[in-house]
């Protein structure tokens, strides 16, 4: 594997460029590299030694010239490819567990807690942690929050959570760490469909609050992504 590093923070700026070598190292995409994975600020591929040794002395060597000269192609104002995804979320006392406890701890209400959180856009930065899990942020500072101290041993499928300046959705019942403030009826992990995961990296995501009446009554297959 040979990991590019872009960076050294969690930034917008530095994941964009991560995101315009991910796809240009598609479109030049070489047959013995069996998987391409961004993250917030590297990019790894996972490739067969094997096979460019076929035709190649050093593997290595080989790989190092040819991301050379993909980096070389790079043009920055090409647009990346993405999706705007609305993600409905209910906020009810029932599935937002740590949320009157956030709102004491940032001396605001928990009406203010949610419009916070539904007034913007997230970039989703990398997928990771649990099959389909998005990182996604960066949350208003006032809502920032750090992990919880002691992990849960289960947190639901579906539900919203606050790490830092992140947030995400948890894509199936696990243990986790985050702050849970809602629960969204939308699954973004399912292995029946013929894309399994809901979330790409470089999307934006805009949660939206509903009732929890909505939240019992939701349908899946009305859901759609939206273009942006």
């Amino acid at each position: 594997m040979l990991t590019i590093c872009v960076g050294d923070s969690i930034d917008l700026d530095v994941n964009k460029k991560v995101f315009h070598l991910y796809h240009q190292l598609l479109k030049n995409r070489h047959i013995s590299w069996l998987d391409i994975v961004p993250a917030y600020a590297t990019i790894s591929i996972v490739y067969d030694v094997v096979i460019i040794r076929q035709q190649q002395f050093s593997a290595f060597d080989w790989m190092k010239s040819q991301i050379e000269k993909v980096m070389s192609e790079i043009q920055e104002e090409t647009i990346i490819p993405s999706r705007q995804v609305n993600v409905p979320v209910c906020y009810d006392a029932e599935f937002a567990w740590d949320a009157d406890r956030i709102s004491k701890e940032k001396n605001i209400s928990f009406e203010e807690l949610i419009a916070l959180h539904t007034s913007k856009s997230y970039h989703i930065f990398m997928i990771g942690f649990l099959p389909g899990f998005a990182y996604m942020g960066p949350v208003d500072p006032r809502i920032a929050t750090p992990r919880i101290s002691t992990p849960r041993t289960r947190v639901l499928a579906g539900s919203v959570g606050i790490a830092g300046e992140q947030t995400g959705i948890y894509p199936f019942n696990s243990p986790g760490g985050w702050n849970i403030i809602g629960r969204t009826p939308l699954a973004v992990f399912d292995l029946s469909a013929a894309q399994p995961v809901l979330f790409q990296p470089g999307d934006q995501v805009k949660f939206v609050p509903i009732a929890k009446e909505e939240f019992l009554s939701f349908d899946q297959s009305t859901f759609n992504v939206l273009d942006s």
